[in-house]
C-alpha cells in the first residue's frame, strides 16, 4: 500500500460545520441528568474551542458537584451523551457544511491526502455529524474529548493513529485545519501547518493576531496545494 505524503486534520464545528450543535447540546444536558439527575445548562459557558469533557464537568461544577465527584461521573456521563445524540440526531447535517467544505475535501483526496478529525466532540458524536453531513467516507481517522485533556494532544494521537496504520509516510505534512486559536495553537505545538478559516465565531481579526500559517475566510479560498 502507497503511503500518503500529506496527513490534512479538520476541526468539525465552525470548521466543517455550522449551527448544527442543537442536538449536540442536548445531549451533554441530557447525558447528565440521565447518569446523575441533575438538571444543568450551557448558558454561560463558552463552547467555542472547548472539548465535551470539559463541559461536562464545567456543568456538573456549576451544578454542585466537587471536583473529585464530577471527575468520578464523568466516564459514564460521556457514554450517557453519546447514546442520547444517537437517539435523537437522525436529520441531514449536510446543509450545515461551511462554505468550500465538500468540494475542498473531495480534491484533497482525490490528490491522495489522508483525512482526519481533530474535534473536542465526543467520539461518536463527532463521527455521527460527518456521517448525517455525508462525509464519513472521507475520513480515515480521529482524535477526540475522550482521548486528551488539551487540543494539542489530540492533534498528535491523531498524526500517531495514521502513522500506526500506515497510512502516511515518515515525514509527511502534516496539516490542522480549524476555525479557533486553539486549533492554531495545537497546530503549532505539534510544528503542523495550521490553516485557520473564519467560517465560525471567532472573527477573521483575532484568528490574525495568533499568526497562523494560512488564514482564509473560507475553505473555497485555500489552494488545495497549500496542504498536500
Amino acid at each position: 500500500m502507497t503511503k500518503s505524503a500529506a496527513l490534512v486534520l479538520f476541526d468539525i464545528d465552525g470548521t466543517l460545520m455550522r449551527g448544527a450543535g442543537g442536538h449536540h447540546k442536548h445531549a451533554l444536558i441530557e447525558g447528565i441528568r440521565v447518569v446523575t439527575n441533575l438538571t444543568t445548562h450551557l448558558d454561560g459557558v463558552p463552547t467555542p474551542g472547548a472539548l465535551d469533557r470539559d463541559l461536562i464537568l464545567a456543568m456538573l461544577r456549576a451544578a454542585g458537584y466537587s471536583q473529585r465527584r464530577a471527575q468520578s461521573a464523568l466516564r459514564p456521563v460521556m457514554a450517557a451523551c453519546q447514546n442520547v445524540y444517537a437517539s435523537v440526531c437522525k436529520v441531514d447535517l449536510s446543509p450545515f457544511l461551511c462554505n468550500g467544505v465538500a468540494e475542498f475535501i473531495g480534491q484533497v483526496k482525490a490528490r491522495g491526502a489522508v483525512l482526519g478529525l481533530v474535534s473536542g466532540n465526543l467520539r461518536e458524536i463527532g463521527w455521527r455529524k460527518i456521517e448525517l453531513a455525508g462525509l464519513r467516507d472521507y475520513f480515515d481517522i480521529g482524535a477526540f474529548a475522550e482521548d486528551g485533556k488539551t487540543r494539542a494532544r489530540l492533534a498528535q494521537i491523531a498524526a500517531q493513529r495514521a502513522k500506526r496504520r500506515n497510512l502516511v509516510a515518515r515525514g509527511c505534512r502534516v496539516t490542522l485545519i480549524g476555525d479557533h486559536m486553539n486549533d492554531i495553537e495545537a497546530a503549532k505545538r505539534n510544528g503542523f501547518q495550521s490553516v485557520a478559516v473564519a467560517t465560525g465565531v471567532t472573527p477573521f481579526e483575532d484568528l490574525q493576531v495568533a499568526s497562523p500559517d494560512h488564514l482564509v475566510r473560507n475553505l473555497s479560498e485555500l489552494s488545495v496545494e497549500t496542504v498536500l
